[in-house]
């Protein structure tokens, strides 16, 4: 009996028990590199695909007897930190581990030579190219990384007088091969002319899934089981991931299996909602690994201004510091400067005000109507009520602190509107920050309000007019008559928490009723 297959969140995807996308169609350019004896780096962020890439390949390679193909994975070797004898040795298990084709005993050689001369040894033996696929490449650091690269250089450079060394070498990591440059010995001009680095003729980055991708994943479950996918569900999973390959398949797996919606019933744009907010709370292995980050200095300056809504600093450090973080998978850029999906921008804000979230106290039953609708403006004016008590505080403590004002309010919403959806927009420059909740009740019905938030700087005048006009625009895109500005005032000169609280009502150049809170 053959056992269904499922969608795939933990490691290699495996074709006989999961649903899985060719990999090859996605980065064809690899191939390609290898028949040409090339060495490459193949980067991308945690969990796209990278390791079942590498797999693939291998398999390809030794069914068409084109090359002997070994992948072997650096994660094993990461405890050894800058012993790189030992990190040498782990190295070399791996690969005997890998295949039985490899000399025994392995040759002789001193620590800092043990890998260059097991791959010229092997090479010699081979009838066919060598080929090397090195997964986790960033596991190594320091020394070891150091030590390993150069002897790759080293042997590559060597080919060209005839000495035995591996046709093709593939480095595969989530950073440009730039980034190792740090990772092995902090400062890379001084790698000097004996640099390991300039072994890479090529850097490929393993994309994203497209939308037509997207479909096809699915569309397996669906041959499977005959349970279909609206178009609507479809677009749903682009727009909430934006095709990052481990959050299409948690959505799937999430609805499958976790959520057990029965197969003869289709799968639509409310299941998709549904797991995405499971995807959020529950924040899974993978999405903790990516908050993990966001307080490097490195990751802050990227993400900060884009929560913040504030330009960014374009000096000649930025394209680098970007890079570093759009390889994590956590921004991108298009037009602007923003996270690189809906659902990771929701963590991102849920991670940073989880600190304020735990000492809000207010019963959220509390703001309950009794028609059920949400108490929207007695929300905020208890929120007034916390800010004067712990903003000032919560401001100067926060590590984000150009977008703290945002996180705090981000988080009281959190901790109120806990049976209702919140969506984020936020983008650097854009200076604010928008927010559209939907809150269910009386059965089928659903309550819709928006929100945008603005900081008034030092230096900047008023932003009540700008907000406005934003706002009116963005009530007008959601086909809402009235909504809620919010302006924190971080001015030198503003006037005392005590006094500066207040609310007022305006009105949008298209007549649309706002309430303004001044905080």
């Amino acid at each position: 009996m053959t056992k269904p297959r499922y969608f795939n969140t933990t490691g290699p995807c495996h074709p006989r028990v999961h649903y899985v996308l060719p990999s090859q169609p996605r980065l064809p350019e690899a191939r390609r590199l290898i028949d040409l004896d090339r060495f490459f780096v193949i980067h991308a962020p945690r969990q796209s695909g990278k390791t079942t890439l590498l797999h693939s390949l291998e398999h390809e390679l030794t069914q068409e007897g084109a090359a002997v193909a070994v992948t072997i994975s650096c994660e094993a070797a990461s405890v050894a930190g800058d012993d790189y004898a030992a990190a040498e040795l782990i190295l070399l298990n791996e690969l005997r581990w890998s295949t039985v084709s490899v000399p025994d005993p392995w040759p002789e050689a001193p620590p800092g030579g043990r890998l260059g001369a097991a791959l010229q040894a092997w090479a010699a033996q081979c009838e066919l190219p060598l080929v090397l696929l090195i997964d986790e490449i960033d596991a190594l650091s320091g020394d070891s990384l150091k030590a390993v690269l150069r002897q790759l250089r080293t042997g590559h450079n060597n080919r060209s007088r005839g000495v035995p060394f591996a046709n093709s070498v593939v480095l595969c990591g989530l950073r440009d091969v730039r980034e190792y440059k740090i990772a092995s010995g902090g400062d890379p001009t001084r790698l000097g002319a004996i640099s390991p680095f300039n072994i890479s003729v090529k850097s490929l980055r393993l994309g994203d899934f497209t939308r037509e991708d997207i479909e096809e994943l699915y569309g397996q479950h669906t041959a499977a089981t005959g349970q279909e996918f609206t178009k609507e569900a479809l677009a749903a999973a682009w727009d909430y991931t934006r095709g990052q390959p481990w959050l299409v398949n948690a959505l799937g797996w999430e609805i499958t299996f976790e959520m057990r919606v029965p197969p003869e019933e289709p799968i639509t744009a409310e299941h998709m909602e549904q797991a995405k907010e499971r995807l959020i709370r529950a924040r899974a292995t993978h999405l903790d690994s990516l908050v993990a980050k966001l307080h490097e200095p490195r990751v802050k300056r990227v993400i900060e201004p884009v929560l913040a809504g504030m330009p960014v600093d374009l000096d000649e450090t930025f394209e680098d510091d970007f890079s570093y973080v759009r390889d994590l998978g956590l921004a991108a850029r298009g037009h602007v400067l923003e996270i690189a999906n809906p659902i990771y921008r929701e963590v991102i804000l849920r991670v940073l005000g989880s600190g304020a979230e735990a000492i809000i106290r207010e019963d959220p039953r509390s703001f309950v109507l009794p028609d059920g609708r949400l108490d929207l403006l007695k929300l905020l004016r208890e929120f007034t009520a916390f800010w004067k008590q712990h903003g000032e505080t919560m401001v100067r403590g926060a590590n984000y602190h150009e977008a703290a004002c945002q996180i705090i309010l981000m988080a009281y919403l959190h901790r109120i509107v806990n049976g209702g959806f919140l969506d984020r927009e936020y983008a650097a420059g854009s200076g604010r920050l928008d927010v559209y909740l939907r809150w269910p009740y009386g059965g089928r019905q659903v309550q819709r309000e928006a929100m945008e938030l603005k900081v008034w700087r030092p230096g900047q005048r008023d932003p009540a007019e700008e907000g406005l006009a934003q706002l009116d625009r963005y009530l007008d895109r959601l086909d809402l008559d009235n909504g809620y500005l919010v302006i924190f005032d971080r001015r030198p000169e503003a006037l005392p928490m005590e006094e500066r609280v207040q609310f007022d009502q305006d009105h949008t150049a298209a007549g649309r009723q706002v309430t303004v809170l001044r905080a």
